[in-house]
């Protein structure tokens, strides 16, 4: 079962998002909050799978809290999928710099909403379809991230650590990264576990962006 921290300061909204993932087989909707410091509050009483958060709440900002929940050594740590109105580049960037998993609109599809739950609660990281190629260009121009560069990340990660990288890239969950590599999804968290702080990052959403920023993958469309 996956629980899930629902964080919105408006009452239609939250009330639609309950009514959405508490229907879905296999999700139980853990906890409602009407701010930010409700939800850091609750998220660290309940402990859930997926904390689904605004963006702009009174108290305290989702960002904010996603920076409380997802940083290195949180106690405890949550994975954060931010549902947001706002397309703008600063909450994006501001969001993904705080080690969130999934970055979504909410005029995203209903299934594509679930989806991305289920997605998050895996393991594994998303962004709206509509905001990807622009970020990782965005990433590339800017290089805010990581000051770690690709050679001496060459010289950091091992051979495996490297292949895992480049699957996450490919947005490969982690039971999808051990059938490739066939190896139990303990050896990939293990893994996943050493390499992220070898790269300064906090989360795999963060890995990705990274190995875009510094031409270990492509960016697509050029």
């Amino acid at each position: 079962m996956i629980r899930v921290l629902i964080a919105d300061d408006q009452h239609l909204v939250r009330a639609g998002l309950s009514a959405l993932l508490g229907a879905e087989p296999g999700i139980e909707v853990a906890g409602v909050a009407r701010d930010g410091t409700e939800a850091l509050e609750l998220a660290r009483e309940l402990v859930p799978d997926v904390a689904c958060l605004d963006v702009r709440m009174p108290g305290r900002s989702g960002i904010d809290v996603a920076g409380e929940l997802c940083a290195p050594g949180a106690q405890p740590q949550v994975p954060v999928l931010v549902l947001t109105t706002f397309g703008l580049d600063e909450y994006v960037f501001g969001a993904l710099e705080a080690g969130v998993s999934g970055f979504l609109l909410k005029d995203s599809e209903p299934d594509v909403i679930v989806r991305a739950v289920r997605q998050v609660a895996a393991g594994q990281g998303t962004i709206d379809h509509t905001l990807t190629r622009r970020i990782m260009r965005e990433f590339v121009q800017r290089r805010r991230l990581q000051p770690v560069t690709a050679q001496r990340a060459g010289d950091l990660l091992t051979p495996r650590e490297l292949e895992i990288l480049l699957l996450l890239a490919q947005g490969m969950s982690n039971d999808e990264i051990a059938r490739t590599l066939v190896v139990e999804v303990s050896t990939v968290k293990s893994h996943l576990a050493r390499m992220l702080p070898k790269l300064g990052v906090q989360s795999r959403l963060q890995a990705v962006v990274w190995a875009y920023q510094n031409h270990v993958v492509a960016v697509p469309g050029g």
